[in-house]
């Protein structure tokens, strides 16, 4: 179930790539709204993880994701109003959001080290799919030279994410 979940959720932000093969890349607007979604998606899986682990390490993982999405999602507000940008919903993001509901749903039926263990093995995955479109469609497609920055500090903070919950899924095994 996770994996299949996880499955999902690649294609769903794949499908952004796909888009951009076929000539009609991102604009910015759209870039802005599947960044900030994604980051929203994080921190509510966060706050699920806060209120069902007990795990010292999944739980201080849980705050790191808050604090980091929290930040980086401030700073993405801040330059969408300073730009005088409008971020554009689109399938990508609302893609996300479906398959997000979908996860936390499966999620909330679980409890003590199962929970711990899907919800560990989902940020791998999510982490990993969300900076593979990062680097091959988001960061590329972007036009505006600042929200290129704000995409590229953001990779490499969530590039530490993912390191960091690979090592949480050991330490669970």
């Amino acid at each position: 179930m996770r994996m299949r979940g996880t499955a999902a959720l690649a294609a769903l932000v794949l499908s952004t790539i796909t888009a951009g093969a076929q000539g009609t890349k991102p604009n910015d607007a759209q870039i802005a709204h599947i960044a900030y979604t994604a980051g929203q998606i994080d921190i509510k899986a966060a706050e699920l993880a806060l209120q069902k682990s007990h795990n010292k390490e999944v739980r201080a993982f849980a705050e790191d994701m808050m604090r980091d999405h929290k930040a980086v999602n401030d700073k993405a507000l801040a330059l969408v109003k300073k730009l005088n940008v409008t971020p554009q919903d689109n399938d990508t993001s609302k893609g996300l959001v479906k398959q997000a509901d979908e996860k936390e749903a499966s999620l909330k039926k679980l409890n003590g080290a199962a929970f711990d263990k899907a919800y560990a093995e989902n940020e791998v995955g999510f982490h990993k799919t969300v900076n593979g479109a990062l680097e091959s469609t988001l960061i590329p497609s972007a036009s505006n030279p600042d929200l290129k920055d704000l995409l590229r500090t953001g990779l490499k903070i969530f590039q530490g994410h993912e390191q960091h919950a690979e090592h949480v899924v050991q330490a669970l095994k």
